[in-house]
Parts: structure tokens; C-alpha cells; sequence
């Protein structure tokens, strides 16, 4: 079992359903819940005692006390907290809580606490396809081998390490049989989900026709579409592996790899003979000047729409090249597009990324502009209006039509070139598009090295490959963008990575993160979500910084409901600083934030990276935000606590912060001796008791008829090999005494001088007395004993932040 599973069971995250995050950690059971199976053999939660199981109960006692070692708090547990405020419902509270954890893992080489080593290797190789004729007649030369190239980086030789040669006249037919599942074999071999061989794809052609029907307009989309019909009967080969892939409100893969032109057909024909969905650029800036009239008196400013279509479409070519990246073999992308526009560095980081990306799976794009030959008339032509201003008399239109034409298709080009592919403007015949494809692919040379320039810098490296004969010429990619490690990546890269991170569906776990999420009721149909993560403090490195150890880490996050539509977003970066570095690492940094909820099922994830490395940890979970309209007894989550801080914020919406203190929840529920144990729970619409005697005569106006009393008791207990040790006095609450939402809030603290160290099984018992309603959650903790030596540590507070 691993370290965190350990902590999920601790706290009783695997099974059942309770007031918070399932199956992770949560603040306990409620009435009508099930319990885990540890903590009863009979009975249930609607007022009824738990029995122990014994066997059950030596299994709990023994996981907790493994999973406290992790979190065992010494001295310096309240050495430092950290609150920084923000203007809306978040906040961001880095708390450096107690724990001893594990060292911090090394970055080649890495320990277990089992004694056992994990060695990490990472190689690169560089592969780039060569394709070499003779100068006289065209013809490729055969029969190269590896020691007829000299191939160079930046000027230095490098040594070949792999070679090969593609001939599509050599291509073995494929056999494509329909299985079952209704995939054909060529689909299988390129996506490997069959033990199928995939050097049967040797000497084939690998074509992707990627038709952008979010930028062409109908005419445009119809001159594609017959370029492709007639390329697929007349002209395509037997070695030619075709794929369809489209995008208009989202990307499709339409036909997957095939060689059958009667499937290829059917899906290429659905293209045209529908209404267009391309989208022209907007109007950048908002000047009206030079843009047709339509008689309104504003012009929108587009820049942003813009800047995200383009980003939108670069992030496609990407997906696409990574879906490829197993494949050995060179692949083009036959990219029919009505123009791509680059929004000065605004779309940088995507375009970077869909280059490298294509790099990497060794595809060459040929980008083909489906507007052909525009006739461009100063004044616009016959489906606009007149143009505002003075710009069609003074040249000013016309020279902005040729602008933004002119920059769409540089996108495009930039493409093509930094791929190794080539770019096909200003023609209606796309013909020589799909030439220059089978020209460039009938055979080849793949030519790999791995790089004596190791650093991971980002930069651009021009590559230049020699013969060592004079007659032939030949054809290459003119270079590559090195792999980038955190510390040379661009802000735009890093929050690239970020977002890729949350997105994905792979954790990601070279750090580890915990997570906690309660509710408590705002009104009838909205809550409040706390959520709390913890990250050991020995796995975010320090750097010094004058007298102090600084360090910052980055957190994201997203909530979606059922239909998988984000209803909250987190995004904040924490910085810390400490005098001594090594005092943190045996400590937890907390970070916390908040969501307002309806009733209902929802995904959480969040992403934490530390920023001196970019090493990133994850936790996901389903969450379930209760409707308490048919509950017997409407209770909160249970917030076990071991620190408040003051915190003076008039409108707090969290319900965490009340009478100017701030209630920091105990993720890990592992306390120390010397500590108080803080509990905070509300019960919701309590039921009133009735009034003997006559009802009182309804008043005048508008006021309201008192109601009766109120009558809620609850107690705590503490119960240890299911026998009770100590239990808290009885309160009686005889008023709703948060009359906005309706709620009696109970606070407790508890000596924890008054137990042994151990593991605790903690009920809370509720009773609505006057509505004969009641719940007995109960919860796991751990109390140690306190540490010999109190040490203290002074953090310094962020920008924006106290300490305390």
C-alpha cells in the first residue's frame, strides 16, 4: 500500500460517503450513512452504538500510526503562518504546519524508505529527414550509407547514432481488415493497440489532411475538398496512408490511417455542401477607420477573439503531432487553412509549442492558404458596405487589406519552414501541394544523432548536413528547438505547463499532495467549499537569498460539475521565506482556498508546482455537495483544528473566518499533547418547540409571530478500543445564533493533556431535541506526545501578506 493511500485510510477516505471529499480526506459520517467497516460490526449511524470488530481495529490503529509517522507535528508546529489576502472569496493561507517528513529526493537518483533505488535517464535524439537528389536529372540517389554524412550542429559535428532509408517503391501492401471493434489494422499499427508489427508501416507515406473549416469560408472549404477528391482518384498511390482530421467547433478525427479511396471519399464529401463556419479576424485595435459600414456607431476592438482563435488552431497542429509522436516514419500534415494571423508575442508560446511538437514526431507541415487568389478591390467588394473615413481614397484600406493578408500567411509559412515542410499561397490549383507531398516522401533518408550541446536551454540550433560528394543536392530541416528545463522556460511556458497539467488526465507525482474539502451551507441551494492542500515541506527547495531561504510555489485548480463544465477556478502563487531552510522540511505547507457551490456531484483537481525545479504533484477527486432539503438532520462538515489566527475581514464569505479569527483546518487530524483541539460544525434549521397555551393574536403590518425555542444538544466523545475515555461536557443551544443562514454554530476546545498519546475514534453526537432528529459522525485522529525541546521559527510574510 502506498505512503498516500495510507493517509486516505487513516482518516477514513476509502470508504463511505461523508461531510466532504470522497474517497479522500473528509470530516466524517452523517445520519443515514454508512459506516467503514472499522469502525462497527452492527448498528448504524442513526443513533446507535458502534461495536468494534477486533480485527478490524488493530488494522486501523496499525495504518494510523504509520501514516502519523508522515505527519507527527514536533515543536515548531505553530513556528509560522503565512495569510495573504485577496480581493475576492480566495485566500491564500501558506501555513507551515508541523510534520517530519521524508528527505528531499535527490534529482538523478532517488531512495526509498524501503532501502530500495530508482535511477532516472533521460536521452534525446534528433532526427531529421534528409532527402538527396542528383542536380543534373532529379533523381534520388540510392545506396547512401551513414558514413557518406557529416552532420553538424550549430557548426560542430555531432555522431550519427541511427540511420535508415525510406523508399515507397519498396512499401509491402497492407492487408486492412475490419475487426470486430470495427478498427482497421493500419489504425492499430500506428496507435499500437495490437501486438501488431509496426515496422509493417516501413516505405509507406503518412498524409494527415487537416481541414481548418473554422477559418475558410464555404468557397474556400469547396476548392479544398475537390483538391483532395481529385489528389484521392487520380493520383494517390498505393504506399499512401491518408488520414482526415477536421476542426470547426472542436477537432475531429473524421478516417483514420487508410489506404481505401471509397472511405476516404465519403468522409472528404462531407466538408463542402454545408454552411460554412469560418470566422474572419475582427477589427484589431477598434479603430473604425478603413472597416464597411453597418450603421452602428461602435467597433469592437477583437484583438483578444483573435489572439485565442490562433492559439485555438496552433494547439490543434500540436495535438495532432503528439498523437504521432510513436511513429518512426516522416509524416506531413497537409494543413488547408483561410489564414492564420499571430498577434505579435501574444500567441508565442503556442506557436512554439506546435513547432516543437511537429519536430518531435518528425512531421513536416505544408500549409496550403484555401482562399487561392484573393482580388483584393481598394474599396472591398460587393458583399460589404462603403468603407468609413477617407481610407479607400488615400490607399490606407487597401494597404491594410494587403497587411492582414500578408500576415496570415506568414503564420503559415513559419510553419512550413521551421518543420521542414513548405508553404503554398496565391493559387486556386492546390495540386502541386500534394506533388510536392509525394515528391518529398518517395524516398529519404532518417538520419539521428543525440546532440553534444546537453543543455536544456530552449534555444534555436541550425543543423547542416554534408555529403561527401559534390553532384547531388539535398534537402533538410534547417534546425530544431532544444528541449527546455524549467529554468530557461518562458512565464508563458510555465503556465502552459500548468494548465496542460490540470487538463490531463495522467497525475502527475514527483510531489506530493494531500487535499481536504468541507461544506457548510450559505442558503437553501448554495455552500461554501473550504479546500485545504498540504505539501511536505522537505520536497520544495530553497534558495538563499540574502539572510533568508526564499522559495515559491504555483497552485491551480478547477471544479466541474456532472456535465463536466468548470463552475471554479483557483490560480495563485505563494511565496515563502524562512531563516533556515531546514526547518521547513519538517514541516507541511498548507495552502487554502474556497468555492461557492450549488448542490450536486463534482470533480476537483489541483496542480502544485514548486518553481526552482517545475517538479509538479496532483490530486483529483469527486466531490459531493449534499442537498439537505429531505436530511433529517441538516449538519455542516466537521473542521478539527489546531490553529486560529486573527483575521479582521469585515465581509468574509468563508464561514471559517468568524468573531476576527480564521480557523485553520488539521488535514492529517494528528494532534500533540501540548496543542487544543478545536472543533467547529453549525447544524442547519434546527426544529422549534412548541408553545403551550393559546397562540398569540397575529399584529398589524408586516412583523412576524415569535416562534418557539430552539433545542439542540450536542456532546463530544473520544473512544479507544471502543471504549469511551473522555467525553466533553453536554452544551444545550437554545437559539439560531447565525440568524442569516439559519444555523447554530458549536465551538469546542479540548485539553488534549487529557489523553494518552494514541489513536482516537472521535464522535460528535448532535440532537435536535425539540424535532426527535439526531447524528453520530465520528472521525479518526492521532494524538502524540509533545517534543523535548520546543524550538521555534520565524517566517517572513509574502508581499500582500502577515505574519503571525
Amino acid at each position: 500500500m502506498r505512503v498516500s493511500d495510507r493517509c486516505e485510510w487513516m482518516i477514513g477516505l476509502k470508504k463511505g460517503i461523508s461531510q466532504g471529499l470522497k474517497p479522500h480526506f473528509r470530516a466524517g459520517w452523517s445520519a443515514g450513512t454508512k459506516a467503514p467497516a472499522y469502525l462497527k460490526t452492527k448498528g448504524n449511524d442513526n443513533g446507535e452504538r458502534h461495536n468494534k470488530n477486533n480485527g478490524n481495529r488493530r488494522s486501523f490503529d496499525s495504518e494510523v500510526r504509520k501514516c502519523a509517522n508522515l505527519f507527527a507535528q514536533d515543536d515548531t508546529s505553530l513556528g509560522g503562518l503565512w495569510v495573504a489576502s485577496n480581493s475576492n472569496l480566495r485566500r491564500v493561507l501558506a501555513a507551515v504546519l508541523a510534520g517530519v517528513m521524508a528527505g528531499s529526493p535527490g534529482l538523478a537518483q532517488q531512495q526509498a524508505g524501503d532501502g530500495t533505488f530508482t535511477l532516472k535517464v533521460q536521452t534525446d535524439i534528433v532526427l531529421t529527414n534528409v532527402v538527396v537528389r542528383d542536380k543534373k536529372t532529379g533523381e534520388v540517389v540510392k545506396g547512401l550509407k551513414a558514413s557518406d554524412f557529416t552532420i553538424l550542429e550549430n557548426g560542430k559535428p555531432q555522431k550519427i547514432a541511427s540511420f535508415d532509408y525510406q523508399n515507397v517503391d519498396e512499401a509491402a501492401v497492407l492487408q486492412e481488415k475490419t475487426t470486430v471493434s470495427g478498427k482497421a489494422s493500419i489504425a492499430d499499427l500506428l496507435n499500437r493497440n495490437l501486438a501488431a508489427d509496426t515496422a509493417q508501416l516501413r516505405d509507406h507515406r503518412l498524409i494527415v489532411m487537416f481541414f481548418d473549416l473554422s477559418s475558410m469560408q464555404p468557397e474556400d472549404i469547396d476548392r479544398a475538398v475537390q483538391a483532395a477528391q481529385d489528389y484521392i482518384n487520380k493520383k494517390m498511390q498505393p504506399a499512401d496512408l491518408v488520414a482526415l482530421v477536421s476542426m470547426a467547433t472542436g477537432l475531429s478525427m473524421d478516417q483514420d490511417f487508410t489506404a481505401a479511396k471509397t472511405a476516404l471519399l465519403k468522409d472528404v464529401g462531407k466538408y463542402n455542401g454545408t454552411e460554412g463556419t469560418g470566422f474572419a479576424n475582427g477589427n484589431e485595435g477598434g479603430n473604425s477607420g478603413g472597416t464597411a459600414d453597418d450603421a452602428s456607431s461602435f467597433t469592437a476592438d477583437d484583438s483578444e477573439y483573435n489572439s485565442l482563435n490562433t492559439d485555438r488552431e496552433l494547439y490543434a497542429i500540436r495535438t495532432i503531432a503528439r498523437s504521432l509522436e510513436r511513429v518512426d516514419q516522416r509524416k506531413s500534415l497537409l494543413y488547408f487553412s483561410g489564414g492564420l494571423t499571430r498577434q505579435g508575442i501574444e500567441n508565442q508560446a503556442s506557436m512554439r509549442a506546435a513547432t516543437n511538437a511537429a519536430v518531435r514526431a518528425n512531421m513536416a507541415i505544408y500549409s496550403v492558404d484555401s482562399r487561392g487568389l484573393e482580388a483584393m478591390p481598394p474599396v472591398g467588394n460587393a458583399s460589404k458596405g462603403s468603407l468609413r473615413g477617407t481610407a479607400a481614397y488615400s490607399g490606407g484600406a487597401m494597404q491594410a487589406n494587403l497587411d492582414a493578408n500578408f500576415g496570415s500567411q506568414e503564420t503559415l509559412a513559419t510553419l512550413s519552414s521551421d518543420t521542414g515542410g513548405k508553404a503554398f499561397f496565391d493559387s486556386n490549383d492546390f495540386a502541386p501541394a500534394f506533388q510536392q507531398v509525394q515528391h518529398d516522401t518517395e524516398a529519404y533518408y532518417i538520419v539521428g544523432f543525440r546532440s553534444t550541446n546537453t543543455a536544456r536551454d530552449g534555444s534555436y540550433r541550425r543543423l547542416t548536413v554534408k555529403l561527401n560528394r559534390s553532384d547531388v543536392k539535398m534537402d533538410y530541416r534547417p534546425g530544431y528547438y532544444a528541449p527546455a528545463d524549467f529554468q530557461h522556460s518562458k512565464n508563458e511556458d510555465r503556465e502552459l505547463q500548468l494548465t496542460e497539467q490540470l487538463r490531463s488526465d495522467l497525475p502527475a507525482m514527483d510531489v506530493a499532495v494531500y487535499l481536504q474539502a468541507l461544506y457548510f451551507r450559505l442558503d437553501d441551494n448554495k455552500f461554501f467549499v473550504p479546500v485545504s492542500l498540504i505539501v511536505p515541506g522537505s520536497q520544495i527547495p530553497f534558495i538563499k537569498n540574502g539572510d533568508r531561504d526564499k522559495a515559491n510555489i504555483d497552485v491551480i485548480g478547477q471544479v466541474k460539475n456532472a456535465q463536466g463544465i468548470a463552475v471554479g477556478n483557483a490560480r495563485d502563487t505563494v511565496k515563502l521565506a524562512l531563516d533556515e531552510a531546514q526547518q521547513v522540511q519538517r514541516k507541511n505547507i498548507q495552502y487554502s482556498t474556497g468555492f461557492t457551490l450549488a448542490p450536486g456531484r463534482y470533480h476537483v483537481k489541483f496542480v502544485v508546482r514548486e518553481n526552482e525545479t517545475g517538479r509538479m504533484g496532483s490530486f483529483e477527486t469527486d466531490l459531493q455537495v449534499p442537498d439537505m432539503k429531505k436530511a433529517p438532520l441538516k449538519l455542516s462538515s466537521i473542521v478539527l483544528s489546531s490553529q486560529r489566527t486573527p483575521n479582521a475581514a469585515k465581509k468574509a464569505v468563508s464561514p471559517l473566518v468568524r468573531d476576527g479569527v480564521e480557523w485553520i483546518p488539521n488535514v492529517p487530524h494528528v494532534f500533540r499533547q501540548d496543542q487544543h483541539l478545536y472543533f467547529l460544525y453549525e447544524v442547519y434549521d434546527p426544529s422549534r418547540q412548541k408553545t403551550d397555551g393559546p397562540a398569540p393574536a397575529a399584529s398589524p403590518g408586516l412583523t412576524r409571530r415569535p416562534a418557539g425555542a430552539v433545542r439542540v444538544l450536542t456532546s463530544i466523545e473520544f473512544l479507544s478500543g471502543g471504549v469511551k475515555v473522555y467525553e466533553t461536557p453536554l452544551v444545550e443551544a437554545n437559539a439560531v445564533n447565525i440568524p442569516e443562514r439559519g444555523a447554530v454554530a458549536f465551538q469546542f476546545d479540548v485539553q488534549l493533556t487529557q489523553l494518552k498519546p494514541g489513536t482516537y475514534v472521535c464522535q460528535v453526537n448532535v440532537i435536535d431535541d425539540a424535532g426527535g432528529r439526531f447524528s453520530f459522525p465520528r472521525l479518526a485522529l492521532r494524538v502524540q506526545a509533545p517534543a523535548a525541546a520546543p524550538v521555534t521559527t520565524t517566517a517572513a510574510a509574502p508581499a500582500g501578506a502577515s505574519a503571525q
